[in-house]
């Protein structure tokens, strides 16, 4: 399993250096910090001291050189917007971010295991229709046209939860339920396939043959061996919602790294942009590791 892992850290290494190369000189193109950050009369002296203290009057490859050069030290340098560390500004976004993921991955991966398994053990029954239409519902539906729905109806008409911000449980709904449905309807795609195959295998026949229940059968016999497939797509789903879900977030107002992302971009805060990539990237390395060592420990086989 170390070298699986070891191959792994390496590859993901590999990856991490050519988005920061990436996003680094891209986002240079995105115009000069000091025409934003000064005001319209400035003068070219005051344009000139902004760009030496921040250190854009350099060329670019001596930029990049000091940035990887404090990189190696863990200084992102200052966010340009807040005066204050790039890195601290990330983390602080990150967690609302972190937080909102694992809430809504949690929700989805009990509930769509449940409904999955229980679909795939009654297949044409209602609830197996049930099942594929939700499927299908979530798996489709813009993630951006049910938030606005979900504005308009809760908040507009009905008045029952808050368009935006963090105060309160409440704030947390609707952006946790737009969140929910796709991931939802796509495990419990995946759930219900998978477990159909599973059900209709030699040791589920021996298992109901010698006349255990189905409860084990589903939960204990069936359910371990159709979880590679389910664990690839929750690892996916995860990673999209760690990348920020920047459409909800931005909707919402949520103060995540997504749509910390976008101010950034908008008001070409460099320092910001690459601490969130460096952040949001090592996260996904981190969960796949993870998802990594769940397979190893579901099937032998991958250990070698």
């Amino acid at each position: 399993m170390s070298s699986m892992l070891g191959k792994r850290a390496v590859s993901s290494f590999i990856s991490l250096m050519v988005l920061i190369v990436l996003v680094f000189f891209l986002s240079r193109l995105t115009g000069d910090p000091a025409a934003l950050y000064l005001p319209v009369d400035a003068s070219e002296e005051m344009r000139q001291n902004f760009r030496e203290i921040h250190g854009l009057n350099d060329p670019v490859l001596v930029q990049f050189g000091h940035y990887l050069a404090d990189l190696v030290r863990f200084d992102f340098g200052d966010s340009l917007r807040k005066a204050r560390p790039a890195l601290e500004v990330v983390l602080e976004a990150f967690t609302w971010t972190l937080e909102l993921a694992l809430i809504t991955m949690a929700l989805v991966t009990a509930a769509a295991i449940a409904l999955g398994s229980l679909a795939a053990f009654n297949i044409g029954s209602p609830l197996d229709r049930i099942a594929s239409l939700l499927s299908l519902i979530g798996a489709s539906a813009p993630d951006f046209w049910i938030a606005i729905v979900g504005i308009v109806l809760f908040s507009v008409s009905l008045g029952w939860l808050p368009t935006s911000g963090t105060g309160s449980v409440w704030h947390w709904i609707l952006p946790i339920s737009v969140l929910f449905i796709r991931p939802f309807g796509l495990i419990l795609q995946v759930v219900r396939g998978s477990m159909i195959t599973a059900l209709g295998s030699a040791y589920v026949k021996t298992a109901r043959a010698k006349g255990v229940k189905n409860r084990p059968i589903i939960f204990v016999h069936t359910l371990r061996n159709a979880m590679l497939p389910v664990i690839t797509v929750i690892g996916d789903q995860a990673a999209a919602l760690l990348n920020g879900a920047v459409v909800v977030e931005t909707i919402f107002g949520f103060p995540g790294v997504g749509k910390l992302m976008i101010d950034s971009i908008l008001q070409r805060d460099f320092n910001v942009i690459l601490a969130a990539i460096m952040v949001t990237a090592l996260a996904i390395f981190v969960m796949n590791l993870l998802i990594d060592i769940a397979y190893a420990l579901l099937d032998p086989r991958i250990r070698t």
